[in-house]
This record gives C-alpha cells, sequence and structure tokens, in this order.
C-alpha cells in the first residue's frame, strides 16, 4: 500500500491496573501531521472527527492579532497566553484575564462564559480569557459586544476564516457546535487537528510564532500548577507546544520541526489522554527519559494501589 493511502491502524489502549489487574480499558486514536498537512503516523484513524473544544484556543487567539489589538491596546505575551488558557480561575489568571478587559475599557460584566460553581465571577471561567480576547477584538473593530458569542458575529466569522485559512478549506465546510462555554468549536479530523499544531510549531507564520511563544514562556497562565499542559511546556522548556481539550482531546506541536500530534480517547477520559500522550511523546523521542518518568510519575501513577499502563504505538505510513 502507497504511503498516503492508508490512514488507519490499530488503536492504542490504555489500562487502569488496580495492584497490576486490569481494571478498566480506553481507546485512544492519535494522528501525527506534519506543517503541509500531510499524515505520518497513525493510531486508529486519522479520518475520525471529533470537536476539538479547547485545544482550539491557540487559532481563536488569531483575531486579537490579526486585528492589531494586541497593539491597540498594549497587551503583552502574557496577556495573549490567558487568551489562549483554560485556567484554573486562581487570583494571578483571574486578574490577568481583568487586565485584558481593563486595557480595553471593557466592564468585566459583558463576558458571557457562566460563573464557575462555587466562584462569584466569570473571571474565574476557564474560557474566560478567550471571551476577553473575542471582546477586546470587538471593541477594537467597534462591533458589538453583546452578540460576540453568535456564530454570525464579526468576530465569530474572522476566527473561523482564519481556522479555515490554516486547513486549506472553505470556512463553511467546517460542522460547528456551541462550547460549553458559550462559544463555537468546530468537528474536525484528527488529521486537521494535528495539521494545525504542526503549523503553531513550525514557526513559519509570525502570528502562529508570538501565539506559540506566550504559550511556552507562560505554561503557567495556559492551565496552571500541575496541569498537563503547564507541565510538559515547562518540563519541556520551550521544545513542545501543548493544549488540552474536553472529552479526551490533547494536541501537542514540536516547536521548530513542524510535526504535530493529535490525540482523541474514545470515552472522553482525561486521565488516558495524558496516559497515552507521554507514552506517545516518548515513542517519537519527543521527550527525555528523565522529563517521560517525571511526567509518568505524576500522571499515570495514580495512587499507591493504582497506575495507568499504554499498550500500542504509532504507525508509521
Amino acid at each position: 500500500m502507497t504511503r498516503g493511502k492508508r490512514h488507519s491502524a490499530p488503536k492504542i489502549e490504555v489500562h487502569l491496573l488496580r495492584e497490576g489487574i486490569i481494571e478498566s480499558t480506553h481507546f485512544v486514536e492519535a494522528t501525527v501531521s506534519d506543517d503541509r498537512g500531510r499524515v505520518l503516523s497513525v493510531a486508529g484513524s486519522s479520518e475520525t472527527t471529533a470537536f476539538v473544544r479547547s485545544a482550539l484556543k491557540p487559532f481563536q487567539a488569531l483575531a486579537v492579532i490579526a486585528t492589531g489589538t494586541l497593539e491597540r491596546y498594549d497587551l503583552n505575551d502574557k496577556d495573549l497566553a490567558i487568551i489562549c488558557s483554560s485556567h484554573k480561575g486562581n487570583v494571578e489568571q483571574a486578574r490577568q484575564v481583568f487586565n485584558v478587559l481593563w486595557r480595553a475599557d471593557i466592564d468585566p460584566s459583558a463576558l458571557q462564559c457562566p460563573i464557575p460553581e462555587g466562584s462569584n465571577s466569570p473571571l474565574q471561567h476557564n474560557c474566560s480569557g478567550k471571551h476577553a480576547g473575542m471582546l477586546a477584538v470587538c471593541q477594537q473593530r467597534n462591533w458589538p459586544l453583546n452578540t460576540y458569542l453568535r456564530r454570525s458575529s464579526p468576530v465569530q466569522q474572522l476566527i473561523l476564516s482564519k481556522i479555515a485559512e490554516l486547513l486549506g478549506m472553505p470556512g463553511d465546510e467546517l460542522i460547528g457546535a456551541h462550547d460549553d462555554c458559550g462559544a463555537p468549536t468546530y468537528s474536525m479530523k484528527l488529521g486537521q487537528m494535528a495539521h494545525l499544531y504542526a503549523q503553531l510549531a513550525s514557526g513559519n507564520s509570525l502570528d502562529l510564532e508570538r501565539i506559540l511563544r506566550s504559550m511556552t514562556y507562560y505554561p503557567t497562565m495556559v492551565a496552571g500548577e500541575g496541569s498537563f499542559d503547564t507541565e510538559l511546556m515547562r518540563l519541556t522548556e520551550g521544545e513542545l507546544v501543548s493544549k488540552s481539550g474536553a472529552e479526551g482531546i490533547q494536541c501537542i506541536g514540536r516547536v521548530g520541526e513542524g510535526m504535530g500530534l493529535a490525540i482523541k480517547v474514545v470515552d472522553g477520559s482525561k486521565r488516558a489522554k495524558n496516559a497515552a500522550a507521554i507514552h506517545l511523546l516518548r515513542q517519537m523521542g519527543w521527550l527525555s527519559p528523565s522529563v517521560a518518568e517525571t511526567l509518568g510519575e505524576q500522571f499515570m501513577m495514580l495512587s499507591n494501589y493504582k497506575r495507568l499502563e499504554v499498550i500500542g504505538d504509532l504507525s508509521m505510513l
């Protein structure tokens, strides 16, 4: 079978072991693509579709750069990192979101993301940075603030056009739905997700390079202490860029090499995507043995009695 014709291979399995005995099994699909969109290796199928969820945030942030909003409101890389984030809502992170809004002269009441349970402000919602970025773009362009989440709004149409341009396809071919925070997200093939992250990591776009730099310079803004994205980017010291999404989505780019990895856990398990990512990154040589061991202890050793084991490999095409 010729290269590029086959896009499927056996899925990866993640086992939860209780004192060495399998208690649960998760099935995982993964794809590696280059920055030209060529599928290099797979587990499962590169044609599998899923909502990209919060792994889309670095590309939604392109609207902030393309419109000159960063310069207009004197926003820095730390602000850009929080715009790309799924943060924990701690004081430092909420203040960074507030800073974006304050510089754009927007009241926090304009945020339409939910107020998290046990919190008293939408600033503490994990998607508030993304929402603040969208509002700042609307303010800079004199677009309505109260309709910024509608798919027909100018800011959402701009975001869609940027994503479609990167994927080399018409925007109206992307199937959209509302994420839990109310903003649009899109269904994509795993190969397309990997392609996006390969481009993010390639260094071939000044706008994407700015986003990449903000995320790798400020990993604690992107997620938070103890979170997989933050720990992976911190430990690899700028060699990898990482962004998770709900329902078992994990996307990673290898900086400077134009390669992206997209992972989807079939049942949406968070623990399984972290374990699968560590396993695959180690297999591809994207992690040093010491970093892989550190991450494994943190995300695969669940307790004194439980650990995760990953079975299977990527298949080259």
